[in-house]
């Protein structure tokens, strides 16, 4: 018997005054926050969710992310997170797919109007029955819709958590869906469970240091709800919320309130160097800043060394998916850093490399493909068992990433399979010319991709944001990379760009630098 809403039931019972969640001019204590999610598992119950049925969020880095969460976590539900920049057909799609029994909706504004774009999704999905507006303030229905601050005024605060099983769903987080329609991964309570744990295990986080959390990751993805979120609730934390991710203001809050952790994508710490200026009291950041974690995507050497100079702090690179809920491999703390290193398999975590039919590749610094097998593993993908088959053998999950592992067993990303690129026959790794590009003092960031080319098949280009007052031209820094770099490595394309297209959690969204003209 086993519910991840534990965590907050836990730490409410403990630290009870303790700050849970910081938010803007917000404070919400352990109790407040406990009360808050049995009000919302007493509306679900109310409306007539029963356990195993399926509840949709959309909603940003603000505190009722976590209370409804575990809301529906306590009436024994399982928790569908969307993406807040999805549109209408996009929202409909998964309402439809997940089987969501009820919606809740953040309010929006006119840049990023959620509300609007559930609201239409949601009469497109006549299975689902109940919808309701997270507001700011008012209580006032949205439109035609309820208020989650309208439809919880007669709950009551108090409610007996739902017992469910270990293997039972308590989270269904949605692919990306780059190669097809997204997949939802169905993760269970102990996955979810252990993977925290263990975050914590290694991370030696425990309730007697109360370590302070700025959350920049979107709680939607499942890097942000389980080492910020969940790892950090287990452990009676307090979580700073930053609904958008903003280096300045990044920056303030780590020195406003003495953060501790602060776990990002390689595009937060990317940002948080450039925003660095005489105003920002980088020894009080670098005075309470024990532990800074990277994952999301490989995380370039020269901002490794670049941190480390600035804030005194190794960041810390880790590996994982959505169907590995997400913690899989991590760089082992208190061990000189191996730079370009996701680290070693987590505690009850396999890793090997396979080929194409799932033999073993053994020799050292070979490239195969990673698989995973352990207590982090997804159940599968939702209503797609072939899909599942396709991936899954034996327990053992296949990534669709591309590593080498070094004789001591550290693993390296090498690229992802898909992102590959093949000229003249000549295998290329776009992360390893993203790394030989940034290592140039005009260079701050980049970007590989394969483009169409009619006698290599494929041509090697890069965008890159140049660094501040750069002076170098796109065919001198070509010129350059061919000294760097064998004959078939070297980008033949190089476009200077202000800024590279991302997802929401900051990941670079190469698929669309391939479709630039």
């Amino acid at each position: 018997m086993l519910n991840l809403a534990m965590f907050l039931d836990d730490s409410a019972r403990r630290y009870p005054r303790r700050d849970a969640l910081v938010c803007g001019d917000r404070r919400l204590s352990y109790a407040e926050v406990g009360a808050l999610a049995n009000r919302i598992a007493n509306l679900l119950v109310s409306r007539g969710i029963r356990p195993g049925d399926k509840v949709a969020v959309t909603c940003p880095n603000v505190p009722e992310f976590p209370a409804v969460y575990y809301g529906i976590l306590k009436a024994g539900a399982v928790v569908v997170p969307l993406n807040v920049l999805l549109k209408e057909r996009e929202i409909a799609y998964y309402l439809a797919d997940s089987d969501a029994r009820a919606y809740f909706c953040f309010e929006g504004d006119p840049s990023l109007p959620t509300a609007e774009r559930g609201r239409a999704a949601f009469r497109q999905t006549p299975a689902c029955r109940d919808m309701f507006v997270i507001t700011a303030e008012s209580t006032a229905p949205v439109g035609e819709t309820e208020t989650l601050a309208q439809a919880l005024s007669a709950q009551p605060g108090e409610f007996e958590t739902v017992v469910r099983e270990a293997t039972d769903t308590a989270v269904i987080l949605y692919t990306s869906g780059t190669t097809g329609r997204p997949k939802g991964a169905e993760l269970t309570h102990a996955n979810m469970v252990m993977n925290a744990l263990t975050a914590n295990q290694m991370f030696g986080s425990t309730p007697s240091q109360h370590d302070t959390h700025l959350v920049a990751l979107p709680l939607f993805h499942s890097f942000g709800q389980s080492i910020d979120m969940n790892a950090g609730f287990s452990v009676g934390g307090t979580l700073v919320l930053l609904p958008r991710f903003e280096a300045q203001a990044a920056l303030e809050l780590m020195v406003g309130e003495d953060v501790t952790v602060f776990a990002g994508v390689p595009t937060m710490y990317w940002g948080l160097l450039g925003a660095l200026g005489e105003g920002v009291d980088v020894e009080r950041i670098a005075r309470n800043l024990k532990l800074a974690i990277s994952g999301g995507a490989a995380l370039p050497v020269e901002i490794h060394s670049r941190f480390e100079q600035r804030f005194g702090v190794r960041i810390l690179e880790g590996y994982g998916l959505s169907e590995t809920s997400p913690l899989a491999l991590f760089s082992p703390r208190g061990q000189a850093p191996r730079p370009g290193s996701i680290g070693l398999p987590v505690w009850g975590v396999e890793a090997e490399l396979v080929d194409a039919r799932w033999n073993a590749v053994t020799g050292a610094d070979e490239v195969g493909e990673i698989a995973i097998r352990g207590h982090n593993v997804m159940k599968g993908y939702l209503k797609r068992p072939e899909e599942t088959a396709e991936v899954m053998r034996n327990g053992w999950f296949r990534t669709g990433d591309l590593a080498r592992r070094d004789g001591d067993g550290f693993y390296y990303i090498v690229d992802r399979a898909k992102d590959m690129i093949v000229r003249g026959g000549f295998n290329v790794y776009p992360r390893e010319v993203e790394e030989v590009l940034m290592s140039h003092e005009a260079v701050s960031l980049a970007a590989v991709v394969g483009v169409e080319n009619d006698s290599h098949g494929e041509e090697i280009k890069a965008f890159v944001i140049p660094a501040e007052a750069a002076k170098i031209t796109e065919e001198e820094l070509i010129a350059w990379s061919k000294e760097q770099m064998a004959s078939y490595k070297y980008p033949r394309q190089i476009e200077f760009v202000k800024a590279l297209p991302m997802t929401a959690t900051g990941k670079i969204l190469k698929r669309q630098l391939t479709q630039t003209p």
